[in-house]
């Protein structure tokens, strides 16, 4: 096969497509997205290492996390309200400088539990960002195309896989703080570069036009009293609150996850802080490999068995780093590709069921208290991670894996949504 027909067959890639028949936001957005995933995906196998190298105990690492979710709770409900009044534009540009710019510098020169502290509630910004992002993302996109979509966007996140083996590298060279405090200084410039490409290269959506003219002489206090009538609403929606359910349970584990595996692996395993460098490349590698090559081979309008095999094998996963011997690379190996199909499965899926359900004359507000409430029902469990580490490393995984069976059943339950051919 020449290169002119390896070209042409490329471009009938069935993800190459979505990007072409949705320009505009969507495909700006997806573009611009490695300038957060290749610097976030770079520190976080060493964010919690960072912090404990430090003097930051288990328990602070879970109390931070607690605390910053209370917050983000209050900055979701508001999120809604901003991204209807000052337009999904320009709330994704203030969410981007504050919650992640300005963080990461505090991040940066952090050296105790107070900067720590401080420097997390900053990125407790990056939850008014959220939800006008996904608005701004998706609202003129079309509704088929919305798991291809978020593959792309989880995508552009895997593409720090080039680059994970620098950070490696460079730890191993100069040790964790040195190393992860230059990546926070360019974790903030990347974003500063994507918060000016967004000004620049997108436009406000639609709908987003449409809210911000009905808001305009609307007080935000009156906006935030309307809320009595969206919650009700939402309470009667069946299939709405499964969704929500699915995305709390997996907002935990994530949580749980991401910020006590690298503990788990070299406090009780006794691996090298070389190989939490090498965790991602896997994942990546895996994700990148099943996304490109197989999810568009699953139907794009079918939620309940993708979902459910991906959250039986993130159950796998616990399994394997739960019964894994000390110094036993191969369980963890195990539990990381595992984790990495069950992600392609799931993320997209989750992202797209939860958007499919939803009104979208109601979206950003809608998904601003479904934030706020995921944040809310999740806080506890940051401190709970914490203080069953602090007990046994294994058991935050334990209750992981408890909560991926009831994901199952949950998902057991579920109905397949109608997707429009139309835009949402």
């Amino acid at each position: 096969m020449n290169l002119k027909a390896k070209a042409s067959r490329l471009r009938q890639h069935p993800l190459i497509q979505v990007l072409a028949r949705n320009k505009g936001n969507p495909r700006t957005l997806v573009l611009i997205e490695p300038l957060w995933g290749i610097p976030y995906n770079l520190i976080s196998p060493f964010a919690t290492l960072y912090m404990y190298t430090q003097g930051v105990t288990d328990v602070q690492i879970g109390l931070i996390l607690s605390i910053t979710m209370v917050i983000q709770v209050f900055f979701s409900f508001f999120a809604g309200i901003l991204a209807d009044k000052l337009g999904r534009k320009f709330t994704t540009m203030m969410g981007d400088f504050f919650g992640w710019s300005l963080a990461c510098l505090v991040w940066c020169v952090s050296n105790n539990f107070w900067l720590f502290l401080a420097a997390a509630i900053l990125n407790c910004f990056e939850q008014i960002n959220q939800t006008a992002w996904y608005c701004l993302l998706i609202e003129d996109a079309q509704p088929k195309d919305l798991v291809g979509i978020y593959t792309w966007v989880n995508i552009g996140g895997l593409v720090a896989i080039f680059f994970a083996p620098l950070s490696g590298l460079f730890v191993s060279s100069y040790s964790v703080v040195p190393v992860v405090r230059v990546l926070y200084l360019l974790f903030a410039l990347t974003m500063a570069t994507k918060t000016f490409i967004t000004f620049k290269f997108c436009r406000e959506t639609k709908q987003g036009q449409i809210r911000r003219s009905e808001t305009k002489g609307t007080s935000v206090f009156h906006m935030l009293g309307e809320y009595r009538h969206l919650i009700p609403r939402l309470l009667r929606d069946r299939a709405v609150l499964k969704a929500v359910a699915i995305s709390v349970i997996l907002y935990i584990t994530n949580m749980v996850s991401t910020n006590f595996f690298s503990l788990y692996v070299t406090q009780r395993l006794g691996l090298s802080e070389n190989f939490l460098a090498l965790f991602p490349i896997l994942n990546a590698a895996v994700m990148l490999v099943f996304m490109v090559g197989i999810q568009h081979r699953l139907s794009a309008t079918k939620f309940r068995a993708p979902l459910w095999l991906g959250l039986a094998l993130y159950a796998v996963a616990a399994l394997a780093l739960i019964f894994s011997p000390a110094d036993s690379l191969g369980f963890v190996l195990l539990y990381v590709f595992a984790a990495a199909v069950a992600a392609a499965l799931v993320n997209p899926r989750k992202d797209a069921l939860l958007q499919l359900n939803i009104n979208p004359q109601e979206r950003a507000r809608l998904n601003a208290l479904i934030m706020a409430s995921t944040i809310a029902l999740s806080s506890p469990f940051g401190y709970l991670a914490g203080w069953l580490s602090s007990i046994d490393r294994r058991l935050p995984f334990v209750f992981t894996l408890l909560l991926f069976v009831t994901a199952m059943l949950i998902v057991s339950r579920i109905q397949e949504p109608q997707v429009r051919e139309e835009n949402a």
